[in-house]
């Protein structure tokens, strides 16, 4: 019988999960989560975790928000490290980790869950002084939702509506957040620069999911997962893309009676690998 060097996953769930498009509705957040203005749901990166990993491996977010790469981690008994660079978002991923593992309860065999989440609040643009310093372990696997460019600056009914509410419409006012990069070009030379700072870090086969979406800025189109993928690819290998599409979203009236203005329910799940430097150098 062979073995299945990537994960713990029976055929069945395997096949399921190689479909290319994919259906997830977030459930409602909780009034913790609301603040954070881009966060995506556990359930559904449980489950890209619980591909590209075994249990006990290690996890990195780079981008890590309120902590869902870390709870998902948690949940799938697999070891997660997220960085964060703004301290609110740092403290609320810290407090639902401490929530979480302070309702572990002894098992049957009176084992307990041995997976430990750590949040780091720092500048993921330095994380390979981060790992060193810090003497982290080799990473199997890197799943992120790195911010979506300049897309939460835009002013819309969506932001209007958070505005109102008083919840944040973009992360932060620092300048070492790539949301405020000043160009587009900038923001995707900023991003790539982190993935290619990471790379020494993953173990050669590890992979890396990168959940980013194409949207609409002054009357263009932006396509930032194909510009992104397409940068990436010169450093890692592109494996293709899990396309995650939402049905549940607010329906917007942009462009009505005079242009057509998508609303933008999907976003592109872009799936590389790390391979050994010389077949890199062969391609």
């Amino acid at each position: 019988m062979r073995v299945n060097k990537l994960n713990d996953l029976e055929a069945k769930k395997w096949l399921q999960f190689t479909k290319t498009w994919f259906v997830h509705n977030p459930p409602r957040r909780k009034k913790n989560e609301v603040l954070h203005p881009a966060k995506y749901p556990e359930g559904m990166v449980e489950e890209f975790i619980r591909f590209f990993t075994k249990e006990g491996e290690v996890v990195f977010d780079p981008f890590l928000g309120t902590g869902s790469t870390l709870v998902a981690c948690h949940n799938s008994q697999r070891n997660g490290i997220g960085i964060e660079l703004q301290e609110k978002y740092a403290d609320i991923a810290r407090k639902r980790i401490e929530d979480l593992q302070s309702q572990l309860t002894l098992t049957e065999d009176g084992a307990r869950d041995l997976s430990k989440q750590l949040v780091i609040k720092g500048d993921s643009s330095k994380v390979g002084k981060l790992w060193d310093d810090l003497k982290l372990p080799e990473i199997s696997c890197v799943v992120t939702s790195p911010p979506y460019g300049m897309m939460l600056q835009k002013k819309g009914l969506a932001s209007a509506k958070r505005e109102e509410e008083g919840l944040d419409t973009q992360y932060s006012e620092d300048d070492l957040d790539l949301g405020n990069a000043k160009t587009y070009d900038e923001f995707l030379d900023r991003l790539v620069d982190i993935f290619v700072e990471i790379k020494p870090k993953v173990k050669v086969g590890g992979h890396l999911v990168v959940i980013l979406q194409n949207y609409m800025n002054k009357g263009e189109y932006i396509t930032l997962p194909w510009d992104f993928a397409g940068r990436l690819r010169k450093h890692f290998q592109f494996r293709g893309e899990r396309i995650w599409c939402q049905d549940n979203k607010t329906l917007y009236p942009y462009g009505y009676r005079y242009s057509f203005v998508p609303n933008v329910h999907h976003h592109y799940c872009l799936i590389f690998k790390k391979l050994e430097e010389d077949k890199e150098k062969i391609k």
